[in-house]
């Protein structure tokens, strides 16, 4: 039974890595990947020396970190508030409204952002409505609102549907423990300090070590079809520079290199929060 999943991996996941030499070559797709000269770290160095090196650096640092702050947290508080509820129509009523926008797809998702965040758009009228702004702001044209944007329709997208692992790993403690601090006077504060958060820690901990693997790991596709060049001061990230270099300008052993790099800092992010977590709280992922 574990022949096709070793399969799918051998086939989908480690002999695309091959392709990954052309970092180290000028590749040329008549000559393929074995014949095309090498040329060491030339493309790396490149990058390196890029103008933007810093900014892709920078904007997908803080994109990223941005999200972990925001959406991790958020969808762990709304796990254990839907955990708190009594009221059963209620919590199913949130559950489903929380995991409605996961299932739409990403184009409709940026097109709902858009008409969201324009001059005559939901949220303009909220603000203008309670007297926080005095005009309408061009959201997504003002570089400056671009990450509140990004991390926020993340959030708005991915709070239900994160919040299920935790709810599983909440079904997962023993009811008795509830039945004992009752009986031993606990109100719920002390019944989520001390048999809640405990119990689920694992859990929490193993999805940060995850989170922080993908640190410089910023999703391309919802940037690109909200960003513009305009924005591209705080919007531009490692990944929508590979797609612009390698998809739509054909440098492929620049791009190759650029998203190589990424992959080693993730790599390396992934392995330091593994062994950060196993000496702290003895959970890990190996």
């Amino acid at each position: 039974m574990l022949l096709p999943t070793v399969l799918y991996f051998l086939i989908f996941e480690y002999k695309p890595m091959y392709g990954a030499i052309i970092a180290f070559k000028n590749f040329n797709p008549y000559l393929g990947i074995t014949d095309s000269p090498w040329v060491g770290f030339k493309n790396f160095e490149k990058f390196f020396e890029s103008y933007y090196f810093l900014r892709l650096l920078k904007n997908t640092f803080l994109m990223s970190f941005y999200s972990l702050i925001f959406i991790f947290p958020a969808s762990l508080a709304f796990a254990l508030l839907l955990n708190e509820l009594r009221l059963k129509k209620l919590k199913s009523f949130l559950q489903t409204v929380s995991y409605l926008p996961h299932f739409i797809s990403l184009i409709v998702i940026c097109g709902m952002i858009i008409d969201f965040t324009k001059p005559g758009g939901i949220i303009n009228s909220l603000l203008l409505g309670i007297g926080l702004i005095s005009e309408p702001i061009q959201f997504l044209i003002l570089p400056e609102w671009f990450r509140t944007i990004y991390v926020g329709s993340g959030m708005w997208q991915s709070l239900g549907w994160n919040s299920i692992i935790y709810l599983a790993a909440l079904s997962g403690i023993n009811p008795s423990l509830y039945e004992a601090a009752v009986v031993d006077g606990a109100g719920r504060w002390k019944q989520l300090t001390n048999i809640t958060l405990p119990g689920i820690l694992p859990t929490v901990l193993i999805l940060l070590i995850l989170n922080v693997g993908t640190l410089l790991n910023v999703g391309w596709d919802k940037i690109i079809l909200l960003y513009n060049p305009g924005t591209y001061v705080t919007a531009d990230v490692i990944s929508t520079f590979v797609y612009r270099r390698g998809v739509m300008e054909a440098n492929y052993s620049f791009s190759a290199a650029v998203g190589l790099f990424n992959s080693v800092i993730n790599f390396t992010l992934l392995v330091l929060a593994n062994r950060i977590s196993r000496k702290t709280t003895e959970s890990s992922l190996w």
